[in-house]
């Protein structure tokens, strides 16, 4: 049977922005066409770094019998290992479509010993890392089937704003590029931090927060934390995400994420997904 024909995108189109927009997450921003059009230029706000090592990146589309985009798929290659790698895909769910992206990406990544997909964020996204598994089965189930092995990394959580109710503390702020990073002090040395995103589309995103040792104990966290969704609140956010890489068990001292799992939960956020990255090895 003759592969189906899919034709090469250099730029975006609102039928390309419906398509991906119809995988949209909860807690996620709308996809515009200047985020598509980054993506396919192969820049990224979030991961950059490995953005900037890839080679030969191709973002094609699959007509559907419309002529409107069934399913759209962006691939690459990575020169310092020889990789392939599968940045994005989205049709719809419709598990014939997406098993054709990925067969045609893999036999154009012919030679790549290894082939990673949703490795890391892409510019359709805020910060989204990886597959989010329980609301793209077919995607999942197809790059399973394909023979890669998949890792659950990440826990993907959300929460409306404001969030009433919360403790918080006093906290200095200062600007790290694109973020604010709230800092509480004490004897001149830092303590606490939380690092958070400015809002897109109504969405916040919690980046970072952490306590150290000898600060640890008398709620330091919770309030930090409380402080951290005040200020998104009142620079407009009305949603708050933030992704926790709890991938280690809950008895390694050292990676453990059960008590930042546990202040979310108080907190009041949900989980929304578990994020999975692939690779196939052939």
């Amino acid at each position: 049977m003759p592969r189906p024909a899919l034709t090469p995108v250099t730029t975006a189109t609102p039928e390309l922005v419906e398509l991906i927009n119809a995988d949209r997450m909860p807690g996620q921003p709308a996809c515009t066409l200047a985020m598509v059009q980054a993506a396919i230029d192969g820049t990224s706000p979030v991961d950059s770094a490995w953005w900037a090592e890839l080679a030969d990146l191709r973002t094609e589309v699959l007509p559907g019998a419309d002529g409107t985009p069934a399913g759209a798929i962006a691939y690459a290659r990575r020169p310092r290992d020889g990789a392939g790698v599968i940045l994005w895909l989205h049709a719809r769910e419709v598990p014939a479509v997406v098993r054709a992206l990925l067969d045609h990406a893999l036999v154009e990544l012919a030679g790549c010993p290894t082939v990673e997909a949703f490795t890391f964020a892409t510019a359709l996204g805020l910060g989204l890392e990886a597959l989010p598994v329980r609301h793209r089965p077919a995607t999942h189930s197809a790059l399973t089937d394909l023979g890669f092995a998949g890792s659950d990394l990440w826990r993907y959580m959300c929460r409306d704003l404001p969030a009433a109710g919360l403790p918080t503390c006093a906290y200095r702020t200062r600007r790290d590029e694109d973020r604010r990073v709230l800092e509480v002090e004490r004897d001149g040395k830092v303590i606490a931090e939380a690092t958070i995103g400015d809002p897109v589309d109504g969405v916040g995103v919690l980046w970072w927060i952490g306590v150290e040792p000898v600060a640890r104990g008398d709620g330091l966290g919770l309030r930090m934390l409380g402080a951290a969704l005040a200020e998104l609140a009142a620079s407009g956010a009305q949603q708050v995400i933030l992704y926790v890489d709890d991938d280690a068990p809950d008895d390694d001292p050292e990676r453990s994420r059960a008590a930042a799992n546990a202040m979310y939960e108080r907190a009041g956020f949900a989980e929304v997904d578990r994020l999975w990255s692939y690779q196939l090895t052939r």
